[in-house]
């Protein structure tokens, strides 16, 4: 454990000590350093990035020449995107953020044990279901793993909410997967795929001539589902008709055919997934909320990618090996432009967006269309951002000659034309598509964009 912090070395040394491991500790790079040459050999070093004299990073660079075998987890308390992609890059095997739990340094000191051991010759290279926990590893997702661990051999129903793109089917299968009922079918059914008749015929089943069309009895999900877990995404948008179905399935486990009258009863683990905020929906009574009470006994909420970002380079790693076996593609790195533009970017389409950008990368063996896509993105949000800070500096400089209400309004009028300029970018400069989206009137996005000074771009 390198860190000049003693209360912080003391803490780390103390808790490790506790949990089994044999721990060394430097107050400093050129420490730590000299210790090695000395003949000090350990599994792993946990480098603290912000010290005195040598730097983190400048210890982290003479470790990798002179003791490559050696993993090296980064410790730092600045956890930017460019701080960890700068790490990775230059040989870090993992970085951790403070404050962390001890479960996560446990877990990262595992890994990373494991790597000199397989570099050793005593491990063989890590298995697929290995790599697959690659989404478990941050704090935040640990932190999830951890709920899934607690009520996966329950029979709470579950909801998870979260943006689109974030990981809600993933994690449902992995609750179905640490569950007494794995063996068992594990049923998904996108609430907002079907209309409402159709949706609660494919829920729930129906008789001959229960409608036009209905030659033959047909089985609904959730018999299908039986014994096993039924997956329902997007369950804000279901009617409020079926919502009442629902809410009694939920409460008796028994439900009808469409057009029969035999009851017929189930065992089935239900699992829920919104993008949508269902408690707003409750309040502007969209949503039944005695259903709401029902459905939310555990709640797991995923954060979005630009909050987790450490996951991001593990992810787009994960996906680069993925894609590349799948469609039989040469291995490759991805290059450090890449990864700052990566760094760099919002992901409003989060982890669903990055395994997208990655398989194009691997497609199309370049990695040209994603960086001019990335680039663009960064440069347009970039724009506002430095206007935004040229009105902070402005405010600094003056010593608050500036009304607070001037400040205000100009804020206010950054904020507009960079939504305005998101969503024109977004929508390909569709006008008309673009005042729908932001809830305005055509004529009203007209004024604004001239307001605004936004041209069109070439």
């Amino acid at each position: 454990m390198v860190d000049d912090n003693e209360s912080v070395r003391s803490y780390i040394a103390d808790l490790l000590k506790k949990a089994g491991w044999a721990v060394d500790t430097a107050d400093s790079g050129r420490h730590a350093l000299d210790l090695l040459k000395s003949g000090l050999n350990p599994d792993v070093v946990l480098l603290d990035v912000m010290m005195p004299g040598l730097s983190g990073m400048q210890t982290l660079d003479q470790l990798r020449n002179n003791f490559e075998e050696i993993p090296v987890v980064m410790v730092s308390v600045a956890g930017s995107a460019r701080k960890i992609v700068a790490a990775m890059q230059r040989g870090a095997f993992d970085y951790l953020t403070k404050p962390f739990d001890e479960e996560a340094l446990e877990a990262v000191l595992g890994r990373a044990i494991e790597k000199r051991r397989a570099s050793d010759g005593v491990l063989a290279k890590a298995s697929a279901v290995e790599k697959e926990t690659t989404i478990w590893q941050s704090p935040a997702m640990q932190g999830i793993h951890d709920v899934i661990e607690q009520v996966s051999d329950t029979n709470v129903t579950i909801l998870i909410q979260g943006e689109s793109g974030t990981g809600k089917e993933v994690v449902a299968r992995r609750i179905h997967e640490r569950s007494d009922r794995s063996k068992q079918p594990f049923v998904k059914v996108n609430c907002a795929a079907l209309p409402s008749e159709l949706l609660e015929s494919e829920l729930f089943g129906y008789e001959p001539g229960a409608f036009t069309g209905a030659s033959s009895r047909k089985s609904g999900r959730f018999e299908l589902a039986d014994k096993g877990t039924i997956f329902l995404d997007e369950i804000g948008e279901m009617s409020p008709g079926l919502q009442a179905k629902m809410l009694q399935v939920l409460q008796d486990s028994e439900f009808t055919h469409l057009g029969g009258n035999h009851e017929i009863r189930v065992d089935v683990r239900v699992v829920c997934a919104t993008n949508r905020a269902l408690e707003e929906m409750v309040a502007d009574k969209r949503f039944r909320e005695d259903l709401f009470f029902r459905l939310n006994v555990v709640n797991i909420f995923i954060p979005p990618l630009r909050e987790r970002m450490d996951d991001m380079l593990r992810l787009a790693e994960s996906f680069l090996g993925r894609f590349g076996a799948q469609y039989a593609k040469p291995p490759r790195e991805m290059s450090e432009r890449l990864l700052f533009a990566l760094a760099r970017y919002d992901f409003p389409g989060n982890v669903r967006e990055l395994e997208n950008l990655v398989k194009r990368v691997v497609i199309l063996e370049s990695e040209d269309s994603v960086l001019r896509d990335l680039e663009e993105a960064s440069d347009m949000n970039r724009g506002g951002e430095c206007r935004l800070m040229d009105l902070i500096e402005e405010v600094e400089e003056t010593a608050g000659e500036l009304p607070l209400k001037e400040v205000g309004r100009r804020v206010a009028i950054e904020a507009e034309r960079d939504a305005i300029r998101r969503m024109l970018h977004k929508t390909h400069w569709n006008r008309k598509q673009a005042a729908k989206l932001l809830n305005v009137s055509y004529k009203t996005l007209l004024q604004k964009i001239r307001e605004c000074g936004l041209e069109p771009e070439a």
